[in-house]
């Protein structure tokens, strides 16, 4: 059913109807879960929400394109509070077409003279319209609507101004007989004694509004005994949010800081449901291409280190500075520019000095009794497709993650310097073929890792760095559950948590690469990496 079928519905039904007030494409949507099976869309409070006074300071362009926001989130009618229809019989002409482009069910339009001003300001100096100019424009109005549904409600205004209930009816006679749809009848009293004497007049002669905002105390019964065809809460919704940001922005500005406030306001997934953002992911899975895993991180930076000079008395080694900028700070523009947007980083000593920008943080308690793997173990929500696990304390040329990703795939992939062969440095690694040679060697798969390699059998060294795909995600999170039941978490490596994997006939894929990166583990290691 067409809304403007449905808006005709609601006013003609001999069951009361309820508009309720919306000045937003958001408000929108909260009015109809509401459960209201309409929209009134208050001149009064669109103004408002723009900053601007309720007279006629917006355009009526500028009114057209906002309810379309209002109409296209929402499945019930608007009906929309037009002022006085923003100029002469033209402008009527013209507001009407484009309202019912941009799916507004229905106009309001009231007897005063443009530019109009609320009705509820000076209200015994506000001039109304000539009744047979007005008639005009409510004659325009109808012979421009394409839909026949739309729906044309006169808003006499006699009563606001002071001109007497038997101006009211002759107004609303002759607007009536011009071809309005239903009659809103005003008043700013705060008894309804006046409108109900309008109605006892009018005699039902076609369906009339009420909008009570004055004489809120009214029974709703009273408005079902006289058969009034629709009542309108008019501005509500947006006093309630101005309270509503009042209080907050106070508190916030008093408190300088978010402690109190974050408990009391939406949280932000519900701001992004009542934006739709729902569909659109649906609308992306069936319209768009499959994208490749997103790339996230994992920076294990909780150790203080070994001997700097005195250089990370007060702030740990990853926040120390080769060439001018801190490691940590350039791990992270290393993997941002592969695409990593998701930066997780496990801290421990001097937590507070680790502070880089686009980063999350999850801080260690236990980082002086702990190891990698409890870090690891610390950030282990944040394990997903696509994430790298990193030591904090590397700093590496990008070639060297180049190649990871290029390898990566559903398992998990390693980092290893083949060029520490035979070496005696941790986290040694056999693979089942050597480098033969080449920057990367496809299909190499760990034999073995760890101490359990002889330093003569070990076909390089882990660098700290490897890649976890979908099956890779379950393979370490079971390896850090295993851990964990058998208390060797607390003091476990990473090498020992792949270790596990392995053992558990898990293939783990080895990249192969030939320096190009330092561990600054150690005063000897800064200097190291200061020449990459």
């Amino acid at each position: 059913m067409r809304k403007t079928t449905r808006l005709r519905q609601l006013i003609t039904r001999p069951e009361i109807a309820f508009l309720m007030e919306a000045h937003s494409g958001i408000s929108a949507r909260i009015v109809e879960e509401a459960g209201f099976e309409g929209l009134w869309g208050s001149g009064l409070t669109i103004s408002a929400g723009f900053g601007v006074r309720d007279n006629n300071e917006l355009s009526w362009t500028q009114v057209t394109d906002h309810v379309a926001f209002m109409t296209e989130t929402t499945s019930i009618p608007l009906l929309l509070d037009g002022d006085t229809g923003y100029g002469n019989f033209n402008n009527m002409r013209r507001l009407v077409r484009k309202l019912e482009q941009v799916g507004v069910a229905g106009v309001t339009i009231e007897d005063k003279v443009f530019p109009k001003t609320n009705s509820f300001l000076r209200a015994e100096v506000q001039p109304l319209a000539d009744i047979d100019e007005f008639c005009g424009k409510i004659k325009a109005g109808k012979d421009r609507q394409g839909d026949p549904d739309f729906v044309l409600v006169a808003r006499v205004e006699a009563l606001i101004a002071g001109w007497g209930l038997g101006e009211a009816l002759k107004r609303a006679e002759a607007h009536h007989d011009a071809g309005a749809d239903a009659i809103l009848i005003h008043s700013r009293q705060s008894s309804p004694a006046e409108i109900f004497a309008f109605l006892d007049a009018w005699g039902g002669r076609s369906p009339v509004l009420l909008v009570p905002t004055k004489y809120w105390r009214t029974p709703t019964a009273d408005f079902r005994a006289r058969n009034v065809s629709a009542v309108i809460w008019a501005n509500h919704v947006l006093r309630a949010s101005i309270s509503a940001m009042q209080a907050m922005a106070k508190q916030i500005h008093d408190d300088e800081s978010l402690l109190n406030a974050e408990p009391n306001v939406a949280a932000l997934h519900e701001v992004f449901r009542l934006q739709g953002d729902g569909e659109l992911e649906s609308a992306e899975k069936r319209y768009l291409p499959v994208r490749a895993t997103p790339l996230s991180a994992i920076v294990l930076a909780a150790g203080a280190g070994a001997d700097f000079g005195g250089l990370n008395a007060n702030v740990p080694k990853a926040m120390l500075k080769v060439q001018g900028r801190p490691i940590l700070a350039r791990l992270l523009d290393d993997f941002a520019h592969f695409g990593c947007r998701n930066t997780v980083v496990v801290r421990g000593y001097h937590a507070e000095a680790v502070d880089v920008a686009g980063a999350r943080f999850v801080d260690s308690a236990d980082f002086e009794t702990t190891g990698e793997a409890h870090s690891l173990a610390l950030a282990e929500a944040e394990l997903t497709a696509g994430t790298l696990v990193a030591f904090g304390d590397i700093v590496l040329k990008r070639h060297i993650v180049q190649a990871l990703l290029e390898e990566a795939t559903n398992a998990i992939t390693i980092a290893v310097d083949s060029a520490l062969a035979g070496a005696g440095e941790p986290d040694r690694v056999r693979g089942d073929r050597a480098d033969a040679g080449r920057f990367s060697f496809d299909g190499v798969r760990l034999e073995a890792i760890g101490d359990a390699v002889p330093p003569r059998d070990s076909h390089g060294v882990w660098i700290g760095l490897l890649h976890v795909g979908a099956d890779g995600v379950t393979w370490l999170r079971d390896a850090i559950g295993a851990a964990r039941t058998d208390g060797t978490l607390a003091r476990a490596s990473i090498a020992d948590l792949l270790a596990r994997v392995h053992a558990a006939g898990h293939p783990i894929r080895v990249v192969y690469s030939r320096g190009g990166w330092a561990n600054v583990n150690d005063l000897a290691g800064l200097v190291d990496a200061s020449g990459l």
